[in-house]
């Protein structure tokens, strides 16, 4: 019953999607004189399918991550990505393009739940931070969206967004396998722990720079409608190259030959405990303060201010409504995904129909044994070849923020701005509250918005020297 109605809910919103929005159809002739597919483009099926086969690949490493992290069936995480995405497009009405995988910032502080109580508590707790999520969305649209630009001006969010990306790069390179990696391992013996270094496989660095080649060289020189699927063809690609080099064996195939055709997502619900909830809810921040950076950093891809419309409190409803849905079905919580604006970045395909389409196929895949498992197949080196690129991609978006808000670094507020925030973010320097720790992007964004906080109160009690600019807290 549970599967049926979530199938009918499913099939309406990808009609609506699909048929209910005013728009343009894009000719045959399109993609050789407009570079770039709008947000609220019609797409041709030959053109959606292979466009959105691209968003599913680019986002499919990283979400499936998760669940394998938390000890889960990722055919669940699959469903709900889909649902998830095909509801935010819903709530959002259309208008911001985004794409809902698996969130990491639930790692640490659900990994302490599910080692304590189990995994169903850990549900519990991604249903109430959902729903703080969706309240403190409310009072957004109660009080609107002002403070944004006080407590994150320009030279606080430009290097923020840019973070997002940078801080990114290490977990590229681990994925490609380019990194030497050491672990330590108990020598029952001796009874010592023995330090042993897992050297870099040059078939691994073969896979990646034809994976990031393609990639990269592809969007500078590809043509007409190869144009738009770079990344698609470099993932299938890398794929062959691995093939060839032997990073893919026989025990991949076995693997997908032994699985199903269909298969059933794992389907469960929460259970609540107040010390797990307290243990997980302090993410709200994490999440909280990726979501607006990544609905800046979209924002200014696809050059609309999605903050005012649909607005910072339909978006954050949509992506909160769909991590509480998750925790009540056994999923993992969602957020929108970096990976989905580095692509629209590439590609400068923007329209939400090729996203809705990744969502359907994610849909799809779930219930595909065969099909999941053979998408999973897709090796690290492909995919961090992959990353390295679309997350240099929003690293570039932070900096354009700067650059499009001709910040003066002649003032010494700016100046200590972006330097203490891109410091913090990549120092490695964490801070602790009980179970939470605030590393990287998030914890550069809350000492950037203090710093903020602190220049804006100086600014009311005129004691700073470098007040002259009454558009001084206005976003570009």
């Amino acid at each position: 019953m549970i599967i049926t109605i979530f199938l009918i809910i499913i099939l309406h919103l990808a009609l609506f999607l699909c048929y209910n929005f005013k728009e343009k159809m894009i000719g045959g002739n399109f993609l050789n004189n407009q570079k770039i597919i709008q947000v609220e483009d019609k797409v041709p099926f030959h053109l959606l399918f292979p466009l959105s086969i691209q968003h599913m690949f680019a986002m499919f490493g990283a979400s499936v991550l998760v669940p394998f992290l938390f000890g889960i069936n990722p055919a669940i995480v699959l469903f709900m990505n889909g649902v998830g995405t095909l509801l935010f497009m819903f709530i959002t009405k259309g208008k911001s393009p985004a794409y809902l995988g698996s969130s990491f910032a639930f790692l640490a502080p659900a990994g302490i739940v599910i080692a304590t109580w189990g995994y169903s508590y850990a549900l519990g707790g991604f249903v109430v931070v959902g729903l703080c999520g969706c309240i403190l969305s409310a009072i957004i649209y109660k009080f609107g969206i002002d403070w944004i630009n006080i407590v994150l001006p320009p030279a606080a969010m430009g290097p923020v967004v840019a973070l997002i990306g940078l801080e990114l790069a290490g977990t590229a390179a681990n994925t490609a396998g380019i990194l030497n990696n050491t672990s330590y391992v108990l020598d029952e013996a001796s009874g010592l722990y023995e330090q042993v270094v897992t050297n870099i496989v040059p078939e691994n660095v073969i896979v990646f720079l034809i994976t990031l080649g393609f990639a990269v060289f592809g969007s500078v020189v590809f043509r007409k409608f190869f144009s738009v699927i770079p990344i698609l063809i470099a993932i299938i690609v890398g794929y062959i190259s691995a093939l060839f080099t032997g990073v893919i064996g026989p025990a991949t195939f076995q693997a997908v030959s032994d699985a199903p055709w269909f298969s059933i997502p794992n389907f469960q619900l929460p259970q609540f405990n107040i010390d797990a909830i307290l243990i997980i809810l302090p993410v709200l921040l994490v999440i909280t303060s990726e979501h607006i950076g990544h609905q800046i950093v979209t924002s200014k891809v696809i050059d609309r201010d999605l903050l005012k419309d649909p607005g910072l409190h339909r978006s954050l409803f949509a992506d909160s409504f769909s991590t509480m849905i998750s925790g009540f079905i056994g999923s993992v919580p969602t957020t929108t995904y970096g990976e989905n604006i580095g692509v629209m970045a590439v590609t400068k395909v923007y329209s939400v129909r090729v996203i809705a389409g990744a969502a359907v196929i994610s849909i799809i895949c779930s219930f595909v044994g065969k099909l999941s498992m053979l998408i999973s197949t897709i090796p690290g080196p492909v995919i961090g070849g992959i990353s390295f690129l679309l997350y240099g991609m929003i690293g570039a978006a932070g900096i354009r923020i700067l650059v499009d808000a001709q910040v003066d670094y002649g003032k010494s507020r700016n100046l200590a701005l972006t330097s203490v925030i891109f410091v913090v973010g990549l120092s490695g320097v964490a801070v602790r509250f009980g179970s939470i720790e605030l590393q990287g992007m998030v914890l550069a964004c809350v000492v950037g918005m203090i710093l903020s906080l602190i220049f804006y109160v100086l600014d009311q009690l005129h004691l700073t020297n470098d007040r002259d600019d009454e558009h001084l807290y206005d976003q570009p």
